[in-house]
This record gives C-alpha cells, structure tokens and sequence, in this order.
C-alpha cells in the first residue's frame, strides 16, 4: 500500500497558486487528457514535468504541465506543428520518402570524399614506403661503417683514386693557408698605402706653410705620392691574385669535393649491400630466402651501378682539376712575382706592364660600383 501511494505522488500534478494554496484553484479538466494521451501514445516531448524532489518525492516539488502548456506550446505550435512519434507520422514519413524518390531526387553520394581519402592514403602509404627504405639503408650503412671501423668487415679501396683524393685534400688545405695569408697581405698592404696618403697629404699641407722648409717637405710629399699610387698599383695585382685564389679553392676544388663525397657514400653503401648479400649466399636456401637472395642481388646491381658511374665522375673530375690548377697558378705566381718585383725595385713602368700583361684594370674612385679598395 506504502508502495502505491509514493507511485501515485510521483505520477500525480498538483497544480499550484501564486500563493501556494491548491484547494481554491478550480480543477484542470485537461490533466485527464493527458493523462489518457500519455497512457495511448506515450508522453508527449513537447511538455514536460520538472521533479526536483526526486522520485516519491513531495509535491511541492513538481510544476504542473498544464501552467506552462499555454505559454510553452503556444511558441512552438507559432514556429510549426508538433510532431508525435506515432504510428500514423512515421507512416507519413515514410510516405514522403517514397515520393520523393518516386519524384527523382536523390541523396548526395560521398564519392568525392571517398576519393581524397583514398588519395590521402595513397600519399601516406608511399612516404611510408620511403621511411622504411631510407631506414633500412641507414641501418645497413652505419653496421658496414662500424665494421670497417673496428676492422672486421671488408672495405673496397682503389688505391689510385685514394691517393688522388687525399692529395687533393692535402693541396686544398694548403692552398687555403696561402689564401688566408695573401689576404692578410693585402689588408696590411692597404693600411700602409692609406697612411702614405696621408703623410704625403701632411708634407703637402706643411710645405705651403713652411716657406724654410718648402723644398724639403714638397719633396717628401711627392715621393709618398708616389709610392701611394704605386701601392694601389701593386694592390690591384694582390687582390686579383687573392680573388683567383679564392674561386679555385673554394669553388672549383670544393665542387670536386662534393663529387668526391657523393662517391664516398656511394661508396659504403655498395660495401654495404655486398655483405649483405654474401651473408644471404651462405644462409640455408629455402623459399623465403631465395625471395630475399634476389631482392638482395637486385639491391646490390643498383648501388654497384651508382657507385662504378661516380668512381667515373671522381676521376675525370681530379683529371681536370689538375690541369686546371696548372694554368691558374702558373699564371697568378707569375702575375704575384712581376708584381710585387717591380714595386720594391721602383720600376713604376714595369709595374703598370704587369697589370696591362694579365689585363687587370683599375677602378677610378668616381666609378658607380665600388673599387676594390673600398670592398676590403
């Protein structure tokens, strides 16, 4: 019986006055129609009971449905009418449906959305397929190089490229000490030559104002002059002999050398792949390693390919590096010698003969591009 009652509170609206007196409100005819709605087909979404008491609760508690129908579902019936999940709508809906397939129009297909993903999954399928390649190399390589490194792994050597190469290296690191001393040379050389003008500009000034010593100082003024322009002379030859040097050192040498690295690489990988392969020759034979055997022979062909066709290019490349250091340097030490020769002699005539020899010309000051003083 204790059981009945609580249902019976829980499922029961009283309904409440402003002043919170329910025995003189008149009774809500409409509370038995929904009631019988709810009990026929099922609770209407469009009004609901607020329980804050819980279930079995007080019926202080509860806001009746029929105070706020008026309010509530006038609004939405403004905007439409209400839709009951019953069997007649969903007969309608169905119903409408099928006219409009009948009608000719369709639903949008995701064939568009399927084709980018299948795109995108084609593109992370392939940078994966890279990754795992690039991993494999790496993994190859680095235990061929620690092999090799602790001396039980074989390493191709051509005696003859080796000792090109290493000459080479050899000669690139003296040559960049030349480099690094004629430009020292040529920085010192250039504050001289600026401290000759200005003590010929202060023999100059002192002579004009020294009428004792007039002869004195305008000679000494005219013999710094001199000397100052046979130092910018002399310092056009140094920088043209410091830009040459400088282009076949770290230009054309360094070119070589990155031939000669790719070459080096190539050369470990084929090492590499080598060991790889024989390790799978002397392996048992069955189905699965002769898969392996070929993929590994196919590898193999490949860097051997990459590696005979640089070991090529190395070696034509050292060829014409040398023939090509000949002539440069024959040409600037000869250049270097004259030069530097002439201006301690004193011979401005043989001076200016070296620059015209090598056809080196100067820039006047008031040119647009900076001279070559200015660039130092």
């Amino acid at each position: 019986m204790t059981d009945g009652l609580m249902s019976k509170a829980a499922t029961m609206e009283i309904p409440i006055n402003g002043t919170g007196d329910t025995s003189s409100l008149p009774e809500d005819d409409g509370l038995e129609q929904d009631l019988q709605q709810v009990m026929v087909s099922g609770p209407n979404l469009n009004e609901t009971s607020i329980v804050s008491g819980g279930y079995g609760g007080t019926a202080e508690g509860i806001i009746p449905t029929s105070t706020v129908k008026g309010s509530f579902v006038t609004s939405h019936s403004s905007r439409g009418p209400s839709i009951s999940p019953s069997e007649s709508a969903a007969s309608q809906i169905a119903s409408q449906a099928d006219a409009s397939a009948g009608s000719g129009l369709h639903l949008p297909h995701p064939g568009p959305l399927a084709a980018g993903d299948e795109a995108a999954r084609g593109i992370a399928v392939e940078k994966f397929d890279i990754v795992k390649k690039w991993g494999i190399n790496t993994y190859k390589c680095t235990k061929q190089l620690i092999s090799e490194r602790f001396g039980r792994g074989s390493r191709t050597v051509d005696l003859e490229l080796e000792t090109q190469i290493e000459l080479l290296r050899d000669t690139k690191r003296k040559y960049e000490c030349v480099l690094q001393l004629a430009r020292a040379l040529t920085h010192h050389f250039y504050s001289l030559v600026q401290t000759q003008h200005a003590l010929g500009d202060a023999f100059s000034d002192l002579s004009q104002k020294s009428p004792e010593l007039q002869e004195e100082f305008g000679c000494n003024a005219e013999t710094q002059k001199l000397l100052c322009k046979n130092g910018e002379t002399l310092l056009g030859a140094v920088n043209f002999f410091v830009s040459s040097i400088n282009t076949l050192v770290n230009k054309t040498m360094e070119d070589t050398l990155m031939t000669v690295k790719q070459y080096e690489t190539a050369r470990l990988e084929y090492d590499a792949y080598r060991t790889d392969l024989e390790e799978l020759s002397i392996g048992p034979r069955d189905a699965n390693t002769l898969c392996r055997l070929d993929a590994a022979q196919s590898h193999f062909q490949s860097h051997k390919g990459k590696y005979e066709k640089l070991r090529a290019d190395v070696a034509i490349k050292l060829k014409f590096l040398e023939e090509n250091k000949i002539k440069v340097m024959h040409k600037q030490l000869l250049l270097f010698h004259n030069a530097v020769s002439a201006y301690f002699a004193g011979n401005q005539q043989q001076l200016a003969q070296t620059l015209r020899q090598f056809n080196i010309k100067l820039k006047t000051p008031g040119a647009e591009k900076p001279s070559w003083l200015e660039e130092q």
